[in-house]
């Protein structure tokens, strides 16, 4: 008990914690940013205009099918960026795609005929499109966005390993180098893992309260 004590001490959780403070920092822009991007991608691909259909394509497609360590490296070694711009470029282009396809799908599963049903009141494409379908396509795509919003938050720890940012997972890879006995190291991997746990729980927990709520109003 004494030795786990020795890991747990005020100062290792506060630099525990730090680098926590540092993936909520670097998921959240990448989130808010890769949402934006990949709806706009998704509008694109599901436009009419078949410079943008094809431009979105392949993005897309080439972005989702490669590895995220493998943009990991290619922004950090290659453009010589700064670790911290460097995970959030990385994932923001990844995710970027991933939910450019979740929304893509959000868009069409959204009945045709609400669309005609705002071209006959005289709306506009783009007032159609915020006014009538995106709000019907988030209720059936949020567990997917949340979803990725979740592995966003967990892939994180591949930035210490590649790149030595110290974001959650690297602060308890840098502690696990001062402790040597087996409870000192599993009390650190499981500290680490209900962090993680936690947060995500919440998450979903929030998206799934959210989901039942709209789906009691629409009844």
């Amino acid at each position: 008990m004494e030795s786990i004590l020795e890991v747990l001490t005020p100062d290792n959780l506060v630099f525990i914690f730090k680098g926590f403070g540092l993936t909520l920092y670097i998921s959240l822009i990448a989130i808010v940013l890769s949402t934006f991007i990949g709806t706009v991608l998704a509008v694109m691909r599901n436009g009419k205009n078949p410079i943008l259909r094809i431009i979105s394509s392949i993005y897309i497609e080439f972005v989702r099918n490669v590895p995220n360590l493998l943009w990991i490296f290619t922004i950090f070694l290659v453009f010589k960026m700064k670790s911290t711009p460097a995970g959030i470029t990385a994932f923001t282009l990844f995710t970027s795609a991933a939910l450019a396809e979740i929304i893509r799908g959000g868009l069409n599963a959204v009945d045709k005929g609400q669309y005609e049903a705002g071209m006959s009141q005289g709306f506009t494409s783009a007032q159609i499109l915020y006014y009538i379908i995106l709000p019907q396509a988030i209720r059936k795509m949020l567990p997917a966005i949340i979803s990725q919003f979740v592995t966003v938050i967990k892939d994180t720890s591949l930035l210490y390993s590649v790149i030595a940012l110290q974001e959650l997972f690297g602060t308890s890879q840098i502690l696990m180098g001062r402790y040597f006995e087996p409870e000192q190291v599993f009390s650190l991997y499981i500290l680490i893992a209900l962090i993680y746990f936690s947060f995500n729980l919440a998450i979903s927990s929030l998206s799934h309260m959210l989901a039942k709520r709209w789906q009691q109003a629409a009844e």
